[in-house]
């Protein structure tokens, strides 16, 4: 599917065929076109949970406002970005550069993220965010819908997937076959809204 028609057409469907089954082939397609999302320094802070236990996904959707997409949908991916993903040997992210470049970006990965717990934990809601939208939209090219989402009780969820302490939840994503067209799209803001010239004192000029 063309990029821009993947991007008009996904939509957040609430409403998935339970009997559907997705093949490991189209699950792995999936995720790894996650992984290709941009990431700061290439770190990849990403991390992600498959929720495939019926059972597991049951008590995850009376944590969620007992919707209905947390046990039909055929894929639920907890996306979770980890704090500490600067410190768990970057290097290897850069293995195929010359040593002395090596030293360069690991050097700036410390200085831009040590002692900064604030801009850890923002790096991490960034980067799942990205393989988030990476992940929707190669959904919709396999003929997929999804739902990002956020309304369950992150604190609980956590507890039940054991995330580790120096994790965060960024948000859940459900993909599967829809049984029910979603809602008409919300209107949309306007670029003159949105976008401004430099300054926000400046609308943005986009004239031919």
């Amino acid at each position: 599917m063309d990029v821009f028609r993947a991007i008009e057409q996904r939509r957040s469907v609430k409403h998935f065929d339970p009997q559907h089954r997705m093949s490991p082939q189209e699950t792995r397609c999936l995720l790894h076109n996650a992984l290709l999302a941009p990431s700061a320094f290439n770190l990849q802070h990403w991390r992600f949970v498959l929720l495939q236990d019926p059972a597991i996904r049951q008590q995850v959707r009376q944590l969620a406002w007992d919707q209905s997409q947390i046990t039909d949908a055929a894929l639920l991916v907890v996306i979770c970005g980890d704090r500490n993903a600067w410190q768990r040997q970057p290097q290897r992210n850069w293995a195929h550069l010359p040593e002395t470049q090596q030293g360069q970006i690991l050097t700036a990965i410390d200085q831009y993220y040590r002692d900064k717990p604030q801009v850890q934990q923002d790096e991490v809601i960034r980067s799942g965010a990205l393989a988030a939208q990476n992940l929707m939209l190669a959904a919709k090219a396999l003929g997929y819908d999804s739902c990002p989402m956020i309304g369950f009780d992150f604190t609980a969820v956590g507890q039940l997937i054991e995330l580790p302490a120096d994790h965060a939840i960024v948000l859940m994503v459900a993909i599967g076959k829809k049984t029910r067209e979603p809602w008409p799209r919300g209107s949309q803001l306007s670029l003159e809204d949105v976008c401004f010239s430099d300054r926000f004192t400046r609308p943005c000029q986009l004239n031919d």
